[in-house]
């Protein structure tokens, strides 16, 4: 594992694999006619730069760790890969995707099902917070792909309803948020019931030090696609912060924003599902039309939600970080961090929301006194610079 520790800047600079090389079409890549057809019937026309070089190392059998910005195409990467592997005449689980939050895991599904459409791929999303019984009829019935948080996943395998004989593939999404503390157990417990052997994949936006040594615990030779820490921040997205004397001045701050922007979609970042509901119910009282989804709300009430995000009825989301991880919602062009993450590898989760794929979008970040710090590392972590608010920030949206 190519790992070098830069004294000097305290950074970790990571190098891509020597062998990597580039895909200039997904025809390049030898895959299914049917899979073929999916991928076009989904959209793409060209492999996205992580796409052209992870694809192919993946359907090679080696064990990989794709690092690559939000918006680039990850989630499509490891899909087209299970895709082309596995053998649909099989009614047995083949691949298993994890995922640190459910949102994560039903698109990761939806995505599956849509470019595998002309396969007749059966694909289920094992979450917490839904019933138990559906998860058992589903798989009795016989999937090839599993998308999952953790937790369920790992109740599922040990119920013996989900079988792991025939896994080929482990895909670890998010992977630094999956490894923290709280999911780390979960996946080893997972890991544990799989073949001898298992080709794992491991994606995110960022990959600290920690994880990749983590990684190495459950990984052979792996092929590394990395991007360095300061090309994470996305080209196309403005940074600014709005000074707020104090936290109780936020609110009015907000109001000021609102008033200014013609905001064609919102999500707009707390830190505590408290302060969500607290900011719901004062933008409500004062007339404007917001949604709000915390993880403490039931699973069905949070894909409500994010189904009238998706359609446009709802243009304002306030949300805690559980909604940072990979949500593709294409209209999103303005991102709102009411409080700063208290983690800073969470700023590129938030932000990465709005301008997928080099749509243009904003940030802006709410700064107190106390947040000055936490804004600094930011700017220093990501080699990245956030400006004052211009007046004229309506011309920028």
């Amino acid at each position: 594992m190519a790992l070098k520790e830069d004294k000097n800047e305290n950074k970790t600079v990571f190098t891509t694999s020597k062998e990597v090389t580039v895909a200039a079409s997904f025809e390049e890549m030898n895959l299914k006619e049917d899979l073929l057809r999916g991928i076009y019937s989904y959209g793409y026309e060209l492999p996205s730069a992580v796409q052209s070089r992870a694809i192919t190392q993946i359907l090679k059998g080696r064990d990989v760790i794709a690092q690559a910005q939000s918006g680039t195409g990850k989630t499509a990467t490891f899909s087209i890969s299970i895709l082309q592997v596995i053998d649909t005449a099989v009614r047995e689980t083949q691949a298993l995707v994890l995922s640190p939050t459910r949102e994560l895991a039903i698109q990761i599904q939806n995505v599956l099902l849509a470019l595998g459409q002309y396969q007749n791929v059966q694909s289920h999303a094992c979450i917490g917070g839904t019933n138990i019984g559906e998860d058992i009829r589903k798989l009795d019935h016989g999937q090839h792909v599993i998308s999952g948080t953790p937790g369920r996943v790992a109740d599922m395998i040990r119920r013996r309803n989900l079988r792991t004989r025939n896994i080929k593939m482990l895909v670890l999404d998010e992977a630094d948020e999956l490894l923290n503390r709280g999911f780390r157990e979960q996946i080893y417990d997972v890991y544990r019931y799989l073949p001898p052997g298992t080709q794992v994949v491991v994606v995110s936006a960022t990959l600290p030090y920690d994880v990749l040594e983590l990684t190495t615990k459950f990984m052979t030779d792996p092929v590394r696609i990395l991007v360095k820490r300061d090309e994470l921040t996305l080209d196309g997205l403005k940074q600014y912060f709005i000074a707020v004397e104090k936290e109780e001045w936020k609110f009015d701050t907000l109001c000021d924003l609102y008033d200014t922007l013609t905001i064609t979609q919102a999500v707009i970042f707390c830190n505590t599902r408290r302060k969500v509901d607290w900011l719901a119910e004062k933008m409500r009282e004062a007339n404007f039309t917001v949604s709000s989804m915390h993880g403490d709300m039931p699973q069905k009430e949070r894909d409500a939600i994010m189904g009238e995000f998706r359609q446009g009825n709802s243009r304002v989301l306030l949300c805690t970080d559980i909604w940072a991880r990979g949500i593709d919602v294409q209209q999103v062009s303005l991102v709102i961090n009411y409080d700063l993450p208290p983690n800073r590898e969470n700023y590129i989760h938030r932000i990465g929301r709005s301008g997928r794929f080099g749509r243009k979008g904003v940030a802006i970040n709410f700064v107190t006194a106390e947040d000055v710090r936490i804004l600094r590392d930011i700017e220093q972590y990501y080699s990245t610079q956030i400006d004052e608010m211009p007046m004229n920030i309506a011309d920028l949206i």
